[in-house]
């Protein structure tokens, strides 16, 4: 490719950027631009450029209009495309369809409200130039409200399209509930209920996440935000058997979960297999009737053993050490701190000067020391008109301490299809879905806290799948893999 000037007669030669290509045995010149029009300056810059000379342009040869953020968004919309993530939600192209895959990009890059989101879109408003290639500069929010209603109503469709790619009949499946709380209080989903992100003030939502083995999500439910964890289950298991016609699975729950009425109630007249976990109260049960034998861990971390009261069931009982030791230091920190919140009110009992009395005033004091850390039960109190004292009670403390590190896998899967550190292994999968709903909630997507005011609405923000997709498909660029395959 070379700048070739060509007489033109009486009138000032032609410019023209030309390049040579070879026909058979011949070379011909192959005119590519008409450069006549542009200034000298130009010209040579050109030149330089394409022989490949190191120089530095005049400050006023190039000039430049308008700059547009695009690398990012090339990568993740053509990583998107590749995987066929768009096609997953709709065979045919549509508007709506390219409205729902900006907004599912713009959530990844830089969270924000629908009408923010719009706005970096928009012609005169762009973020970047995600708007610009997907031909919707002029977008504005109610076109994305609909988008999310239009979302909403395809849910069903693209979670079945997920479970044919991830579920199979006898696949492992987990599921786990957590919630998020909720600005205003006019949606009907926004209920007072268990807060796990601290906020008690705040109304909230809960919502399920189904995922396969390696935890990618398949289906998400919205429920009220006072729903029950363990009340969620019936509706998974309908799904999993009505709607994506799976009848032979093994679902892993927490044992908040997967409770014993969950397993009388749900499971088992479904027939599904599963694994969940004992409540401290259970294995303490079976350290005091003998079954579970503290020195079956003098030498090994995990041993399998059966009990009258789960008949038909394996409990595989594991020791975690690194677990013990952090519980021991935790548990010491909270007496610790107990014992320094409670010196002073004994204190105040016995000072000259306007002593501390009444049992009343006494224990709404010490009850809220107590209510503070959650270790009364390892201390022995005496309260009195005019004293209080306090003890810690060290035969309790040590009844606790010896199932530190403790936990009791909880199964009716056959040891021929899932041995015992396999089914160990299986549970331990939950931190799957513990990892997606911190990359929901805070690290990535940033669902919370939720403006909308309408369930469905509520439901679409939320969304299936879409943002772990989502969060796939961003792995997949920078890694190659394919969240959906």
């Amino acid at each position: 490719m070379y700048v070739e000037v060509v007489p033109n007669r009486g009138s000032p030669p032609a410019v023209l950027l030309r390049e040579s290509v070879r026909e058979g045995p011949r070379i011909r010149k192959r005119t590519l631009a008409n450069l006549s029009a542009w200034p000298p300056e130009k010209v040579a810059l050109l030149r330089h450029v394409l022989r490949g000379d190191p120089l530095v342009p005049p400050a006023d040869a190039v000039e430049i209009l308008r700059t547009r953020p695009h690398g990012h968004v090339a990568a993740v919309l053509g990583t998107l495309r590749r995987l066929e993530l768009d096609r997953c939600l709709d065979v045919q192209p549509s508007r709506l369809r390219d409205l729902s895959i900006a907004m599912i990009v713009a959530r990844l890059f830089d969270p924000c409200s629908k009408l923010a989101t719009a706005r970096g879109l928009g012609e005169d408003t762009l973020f970047t130039s995600l708007g610009e290639l997907l031909h919707l500069e002029r977008a504005d929010a109610d076109e994305l409200y609909a988008a999310m209603d239009w979302l909403l109503a395809r849910q069903a469709r693209v979670e079945a399209k997920l479970a044919r790619r991830h579920l199979a009949e006898g696949a492992l499946v987990l599921y786990d509930v957590t919630s998020t709380y909720f600005e205003g209080r006019t949606c009907p989903l926004a209920q007072f209920g268990h807060n796990r992100d601290g906020k008690r003030d705040k109304v909230q939502i809960v919502f399920g996440l189904l995922c396969n083995a390696e935890g990618c999500p398949v289906a998400v439910e919205v429920f009220n935000g006072h729903t029950g964890d363990p009340t969620t289950l019936a509706p998974q298991v309908q799904k999993l058997q009505e709607r994506f016609g799976v009848e032979r699975v093994v679902l892993i729950g927490d044992r908040g979960l997967i409770t014993e009425a969950r397993i009388r109630k749900d499971l088992q007249p479904a027939g599904l297999a599963w694994i969940t976990a004992l409540r401290t109260t259970a294995i303490r049960h079976l350290v005091e009737q003998g079954t579970l034998q503290l020195s079956l861990f003098d030498e090994r971390d995990l041993a399998e053993i059966s009990s009258p009261d789960y008949p038909g069931e394996r409990l595989i009982v594991c020791r975690n050490p690194l677990l013990a030791g952090e519980r021991a230091r935790k548990r010491e920190a909270l007496l610790h701190a107990t014992e320094e919140a409670l010196a002073p009110i004994a204190t105040a009992t016995r000072r000259t000067r306007q002593p501390l009395r009444g049992e009343a005033e006494i224990g709404k004091r010490v009850g809220a020391v107590l209510g503070r850390y959650k270790v009364g039960k390892h201390f022995r109190i005496e309260i009195t008109p005019t004293s209080f004292s306090y003890t810690r009670d060290d035969a309790r403390i040590a009844q606790e301490a010896a199932l530190d590190g403790l936990y009791v896998i909880r199964t009716n899967v056959p040891a021929e299809q899932l041995s015992a550190p396999e089914t160990v292994r299986a549970y331990k999968r939950l931190s799957a879905t513990e990892r997606a709903f911190r990359s929901f909630k805070t690290v990535d997507l940033h669902v919370r806290p939720i403006y909308h005011h309408l369930a469905d609405r509520v439901r679409a923000h939320v969304l299936p799948l879409l943002p772990r997709l989502l969060r796939g498909v961003a792995h997949a660029a920078g890694t190659g893999a394919h969240p959906l395959r």
